[in-house]
């Protein structure tokens, strides 16, 4: 018999520097598709709306403070249970107005990319088609 799982809610912040590039994050060492690139984002946890979610994922993991109601929908991508694991969607907003400094609070590093690079680097398989959602709009 096929066990069901419920499926895993991310969120992820395509933050724009009015220059044309894009906010990328890459996996710390040690942890799931290290060494990736990926939009910065997180788990939602049980109770929590998407859009704080993010703000407070943005806030633990890169430094910044934004205001979820100034996040728009970007797009969103899901994988189905595979191998055991549990279904993931992500859902991405874009982030054009933040306070504070960056910094990648949990490891990893930060790099601000133009579309065309951000569709050349090694990242995992939901976060190119965020990356084709959102630069094709």
């Amino acid at each position: 018999m096929e066990k069901n799982f419920t499926p895993i809610l991310v969120v992820a912040g395509a933050l724009a520097d009015g220059h044309g590039r894009w906010l990328m994050h890459r996996r710390p060492l040690g942890k799931h598709h290290a060494g990736l690139w990926e939009f910065p984002g997180g788990k939602v946890e049980p109770g929590e709306l998407p859009k704080d979610a993010l703000v407070r994922e943005l806030d633990e993991e890169i430094g910044i403070f934004v205001d979820a109601e100034a996040l728009a929908e970007a797009g969103f991508a899901s994988s189905g249970a595979a191998g055991g694991q549990h279904p993931i969607v992500i859902l991405l907003y874009t982030v054009e107005r933040w306070e504070g400094q960056l910094h990648a609070a949990e490891g990893g590093e930060l790099e601000w990319f133009t579309p065309l690079q951000i569709e050349r680097l090694d990242k995992p398989p939901l976060d190119d088609e965020l990356a084709r959602q959102l630069f094709e709009k």
